[in-house]
């Protein structure tokens, strides 16, 4: 059937379908079906995570219940870059809440938001990146910033800013 004979409730789903028969719509590829559509939609929507349930044959509370156990799931949509900022003790010492608190203010981030309005950022702690040695630690997506200032985190965002402008990203 050609995509265009397709509903939209249909073709909204086209492509987590293909996830899921990618894995042969096996209920042990949970959480690698649940890695690839976070991958696609920077999350996992709820009525995805039912589509998930039933294309697996499963129960939703099953998908759900993996969805919200691992950390590295999201039922909230992140922006199209994540900064994790490490506030673990060697990250603390060094000076990463005056980094975060940079970081917050160069994006705009509204008081108790993780993510920014526009879905452009969505901002992190965690515990430890496990790069001590390089205390503060931030890390954008998957590259790793190390010995952070609030100067250094500013200029960073400001050049990843100018090359998404320039169409660079």
């Amino acid at each position: 059937m050609a995509k265009t004979n397709l509903s939209k409730a249909q073709r909204s789903f086209e492509k987590v379908n293909d996830i899921v028969q990618k894995y042969q719509a096996k209920e042990s590829a949970l959480i690698p079906i649940l890695q690839e559509v976070q991958e696609e939609y920077r999350y996992l929507p709820e009525e995805i995570l039912t589509y998930v349930a039933t294309a697996l044959d499963i129960s939703p509370a099953t998908v759900y219940g993996v969805a919200t156990f691992y950390a590295q799931f999201s039922l909230d949509p992140k922006g199209k870059y994540v900064i994790n900022v490490c506030d673990g003790t060697a990250c603390h010492v060094r000076g990463s809440s005056p980094v975060l608190a940079a970081i917050k203010k160069k994006i705009i981030l509204p008081q108790g938001k993780k993510t920014t309005e526009d879905l452009r950022f969505t901002v992190q702690t965690v515990s430890c990146l496990g790069a001590c040695g390089l205390a503060p630690v931030v890390v954008i997506n998957d590259k790793v910033y190390g010995n952070m200032t609030p100067e250094a985190i500013e200029l960073i965002l400001d050049q990843l800013l100018q090359r998404e402008e320039e169409g660079v990203n």
